[in-house]
């Protein structure tokens, strides 16, 4: 088998490929190589191609941060650069059992009744039913 030399038509069809997002293992049948071998002579290319279209990326969302009053954009740089997290809230929801008596515990350990569903029907007042 012949030994696969790339040519420079083939490097920069890899590069622009590559900074268009298209996947390497996409490239290299378009290109007639098998994916070992596109990235053992066309690494560079890929990386480059790649890094060369985040950084246009990362340039035009910049400035549409900082120049076109772009508030999506400002928020995502923040978010993505700065370190910024959406608040959220956590609520706990905490069952009161310390207001029910040592009789309507014993009855909820006894008849194996979740506490919740007990205390439920005490504040319902159907304290004398059982739920379902």
């Amino acid at each position: 088998m012949r030994r696969f030399e790339p040519t420079s038509d083939q490097r920069r069809t890899v590069k622009t490929m590559a900074g268009f997002g298209i996947p390497h293992t996409d490239i290299a049948p378009f290109i007639g190589i098998d994916t070992k071998t596109s990235r053992k002579h066309f690494g560079e290319e890929l990386d480059r191609g790649i890094t060369e279209a985040n950084a246009k990326v990362a340039q035009s969302l910049f400035q549409m941060a900082t120049q076109g009053k772009n508030v999506a954009a400002a928020i995502f740089w923040m978010k993505a650069r700065a370190g910024w997290r959406e608040k959220i809230e956590i609520r706990p929801e905490v069952t009161p059992h310390a207001s029910l008596t040592d009789a309507e515990l014993e009855a909820i350990i006894r008849q194996g009744e979740s506490p919740r569903r007990v205390y439920n029907r005490i504040i319902e007042g159907t304290a004398g039913e059982k739920g379902q």
